[in-house]
């Protein structure tokens, strides 16, 4: 019995509620018509302000936001060319000491003995294709005999007092160089000019 006492109470406080509810509405459209002409456009003008101002705000956060998307798609586009173009870096380092090798068995051999000359044209074709095929992939030679000397490509390993060369300049190429797509992949390394005491 007591849920059913309950009942109607609810139902008593509910229309009370909505009395008042509606009492306020009345008060606020009466006070909206109360307004003079010069408040009123001067609150419309506010509120079109507001509505300006929102507007341009969503305007620069769209424009942010796109930019923002085209800044990640270049970079993502760089990155992937960066790794297309250096993706064979570690494999052309491991290369060159081969073509290290295949370049001195060709120095200091004897040219003279003539049983060793088919061995040694069949070096120097061997080290020609290898340095054709890796040449196919982006990498070239650094070797700056004669050259001055530039610390972006070259390691210094000794310097010679000279009066023959200008200073700074390459007079001999101990170890030659490697780029690969213009990156450095090992310095040429060098023997240096400076002038003469």
């Amino acid at each position: 019995m007591s849920e059913q006492t309950n009942a109607p109470e609810h139902e008593q406080e509910a229309a009370e509620q909505t009395a008042q509810a509606q009492e306020e509405t009345k008060v606020q459209d009466e006070a909206q018509v109360e307004l003079s002409p010069e408040e009123e456009i001067a609150g419309l003008y506010a509120e079109l302000e507001a509505a300006k101002q929102t507007i341009a705000d969503q305007q620069d956060s769209v424009v942010r936001a796109a930019a923002d998307v085209e800044n990640m798609r270049r970079r993502a586009a760089q990155d992937v060319e960066k790794a297309h173009k250096f993706a064979l870096e570690k494999f052309a380092n491991e290369l060159l000491p081969v073509i290290d090798n295949l370049e001195r068995a060709i120095e200091f051999s004897d040219r003279e003995n003539e049983t060793l000359k088919p061995v040694l044209e069949g070096i120097d074709m061997t080290l020609k294709s290898f340095s054709d095929a890796v040449a196919k992939f982006g990498v070239e030679t650094v070797n700056p005999q004669g050259e001055a000397f530039n610390p972006e490509l070259h390691q210094a390993m000794s310097i010679q007092p000279s009066n023959d060369v200008s200073p700074n300049t390459v007079l001999a190429v101990m170890q030659k160089g490697y780029t690969l797509n213009g990156r450095l992949l090992r310095p040429a390394m060098v023997m240096v000019s400076k002038e003469a005491e």
